[in-house]
């Protein structure tokens, strides 16, 4: 029995199926998916899903590549638990999946507040394609909208509505937007950028009460105002869908924990994607230490690390972290890891960009670059993760001269 189950239907097991098949492993693989949809695209949710009512899923592959690569598809049959002892993995439909290595690329899932309950007629999140139903049907109807969480999630959202003529709130307890995220100088960008367009932003607020008659959500207390809500959506991050492992024994904290080579504590069964901690490599972060990212770069450069470890190999997970959001006309794309903004040694220089309004922001320890936040520069994007990569460290002097640019580094 050489059977390979991978459970999970994003980011990371749409790759690793692909790698396996490529290896010519196709035909041991099973793929359990909680959806009930093939493995999909999840940035355009936020954006394009909701704006057009037409806009269909973007499948990661077509059903009958799944068939032809001989990959068992399990669609809309949740794991409901792991033997390890046993070696097989239960589904909701009670069958019985055997199996010789596990992956879990269980995602993440949307945090709620414990005291709204689920199922408010107006209460929306979104992580997943029913969310985006659901919400792409409550946009159609909404005057306003309450976007409660100033993260890449929230904020796209808003800019999304928007830009379809609804009146947006953002309300966000932190005392400035992606906090966790991005530097306090682009999130200032950002929330200038949204306030022009007309997205009122409340920064550092306090929240009281929320007035529900237990179907529909009338108010929330912010700053001791009451605030009538007409749809509200919880933009307040995620947590690790760990549920599974944890429940199996395997070692869990704030995501599943896992080597440089994706393994869990068991070494029978690895963890890739948003769920996954992992020891980051001091090549990007000079402390090291365990990191869980979520990124659609990262989930799917550790399906092909892990697709390695499938096959008896031993890599390390070591690839450069990058990111993006797109929030409107504004392309925000990060590479690297920011170092802490207080650190000693630490130091950053402004780049213009090729048109107003674009720029890039470098971020030294010393003389190493560590990280570049673009806003609108794309190219200044694919230059940094190139020069982060190889190891290069533009002086100051260079990387804010517009006439030399990164890209002459490169030769």
């Amino acid at each position: 029995m050489n059977s390979i189950v991978i459970i999970g239907g994003g980011h990371a097991a749409a790759p690793l199926c692909a790698a396996l098949a490529e290896a010519g492993l196709g035909a041991q693989v099973h793929l359990v998916c909680a959806e009930p949809q093939l493995p999909y695209q999840r940035p355009p949710l936020s954006k394009a899903y909701l704006k057009n009512p037409a806009e269909g899923l973007q499948a990661h592959r077509a059903e009958a590549w799944y068939a032809q690569a001989g990959i068992t598809l399990h669609a809309g049959d949740r794991a409901t638990a792991i033997d390890r002892s046993a070696r097989s993995v239960t589904l909701q439909s009670g069958a019985v999946l055997p199996f010789a290595q596990l992956v879990l690329a269980t995602g993440t899932r949307a945090r709620r507040l414990p005291q709204l309950p689920d199922h408010l007629a107006n209460v929306a999140v979104l992580r997943d394609a029913a969310d985006a139903d659901r919400l792409r049907g409550l946009l159609a109807g909404a005057r306003s909208l309450t976007v409660l969480g100033g993260g890449f999630i929230g904020l796209e959202v808003a800019a999304t509505a928007r830009a379809q003529g609804l009146e947006v709130r953002v309300v966000e307890v932190a005392p400035r937007l992606l906090g966790r995220s991005v530097s306090a100088e682009l999130a200032a960008h950002v929330l200038a950028t949204h306030r022009a367009n007309g997205i009122t932003v409340d920064l550092g607020a306090q929240l009281g009460a929320f007035e529900h008659d237990g179907q529909r959500l009338q108010a929330i207390n912010v700053d001791g105002q009451r605030l009538p809500v007409d749809l509200l959506l919880l933009g307040i991050g995620a947590e690790p869908e760990d549920t599974l492992a944890s429940a199996a024994g395997l070692q869990c904290d704030n995501g599943i924990v896992v080597d440089a080579a994706l393994r869990t504590s068991d070494a029978a069964i690895l963890a890739i994607g948003d769920v996954a901690r992992f020891p980051v490599s001091t090549q990007w972060a000079p402390n090291g230490g365990l990191l869980r990212l979520e990124s659609v770069q990262n989930a799917t450069d550790q399906a092909r690390a892990a697709a390695l470890t499938l096959q008896g190999q031993s890599p390390v997970y070591a690839a450069l972290p990058w990111f993006w959001s797109e929030q409107g006309a504004m392309r925000l794309q990060m590479t690297g890891l920011m170092p802490a903004a207080d650190g000693p040694g630490v130091h950053r220089h402004r780049r213009p960009g090729p048109a107003g309004g674009s720029f890039s922001i470098l971020h030294y320890l010393e003389e190493r670059l560590l990280c570049v936040e673009s806003v609108n520069a794309p190219m200044d994007h694919v230059m940094s993760r190139k020069l982060i990569e190889a190891g290069r460290n533009p002086p100051p002097a260079v990387a804010c001269d517009p006439a030399v640019a990164l890209k002459s580094l490169l030769a």
